[in-house]
């Protein structure tokens, strides 16, 4: 039996061995092949969606709306980007890293400071609302039994799903800060999972998400119930950055406002949930200016 190579013997013999495939391979069909294909001239628009799901959810819902803009627009070369949580999303925007967004009311408020103008919104602002959600097995009846509870939302800057709810609570007798224990745990699906497993004694979302978690998971969604409901304000934003050339921001605007007109844009829609998309401006969203100032003053303030 022979003795095994010192190694500096086997690294060399590696070395050579890549040499000369190396050597083969420059002038053999084995080599590396370039592909004839043109670099894409086009310069390319990205689309952030805040996190209102997930991030595979929320390319499987917007992302055929993104492949109808492109079908529509041949011309223009724009791909949608998801987020990882709300604090990586609103510093997309504070960079100017995206170039359109649909962000929630109060990010579209503030991302004007970094040279985003509004030009459209979702619509069915009556669905824009803070719900709160308890275990049907609870013994949570009144405002008051939250005391010494821990409550979960998505994220600290989440309008409806955390702000709404939060103020609505204050202004219901409880203190925020000191009567409860907020629990921040990323996404909306999470909010209502926790509640559902006892992570949490309750738990503010928004429709949208617990009429689709009530579609997928009829069982576990009947052992919560809607406790409470908040006020409405205007629904999440559509903003575009200055520098996006008007044409290309037309194109958008055009596909994303015909989008209920026809059957196929309606089906689309339906995945958000969703009637329209409709245009918007900065005074659209002056009723979240008067809010943010009250939630301010009452609940806990806010950077801006």
């Amino acid at each position: 039996m022979g003795h095994p190579q010192p190694l500096r013997h086997r690294l060399a013999g590696l070395l050579l061995g890549m040499m000369m495939a190396c050597a083969r391979s420059g002038s053999g069909e084995d080599g590396p092949r370039y592909s004839r294909d043109p670099v894409d001239p086009r310069p390319e628009y990205v689309f952030a969606v805040h996190p209102l799901h997930n991030p595979a959810r929320l390319f499987a819902v917007y992302g055929p709306i993104l492949d109808r803009i492109r079908v529509e627009c041949p011309d223009l070369r724009i791909r949608l980007e998801a987020s990882k949580d709300y604090h990586a999303f609103e510093e997309k925007l504070a960079a100017r890293k995206v170039h359109f967004a649909l962000p929630n009311p109060y990010q579209t408020i503030r991302c004007q400071a970094a040279g985003y103008r509004i030009f459209g919104k979702m619509g069915d602002d009556h669905h824009f609302r803070g719900i709160i959600l308890v275990r049907r097995d609870s013994g949570i009846g009144s405002v008051q039994d939250l005391k010494g509870r821990s409550i979960g939302y998505p994220a600290s800057t989440a309008l409806a799903a955390t702000m709404m709810p939060q103020y609505f609570l204050q202004t219901h007798g409880l203190d925020v800060a000191r009567d409860t224990r907020s629990v921040y745990v990323g996404t909306q699906e999470s909010v209502i999972m926790n509640v559902y497993l006892r992570l949490t004694d309750a738990g503010a979302t928004w429709p949208v998400p617990w009429l689709k978690f009530i579609e997928e998971h009829p069982q576990e969604a009947a052992a919560l119930v809607v406790k409470w409901r908040t006020g409405t304000l205007p629904n999440n934003g559509l903003v575009v950055r200055n520098d996006v050339p008007g044409n290309v921001a037309g194109q958008v605007e055009r596909v994303l406002f015909a989008l209920h007109r026809d059957p196929e844009g309606r089906r689309l829609l339906d995945r958000i949930p969703l009637s329209r998309f409709e245009p918007a401006t900065a005074e659209t969203y002056a009723p979240v200016q008067v809010f943010m100032k009250r939630f301010n003053a009452k609940v806990r303030p806010m950077d801006g």
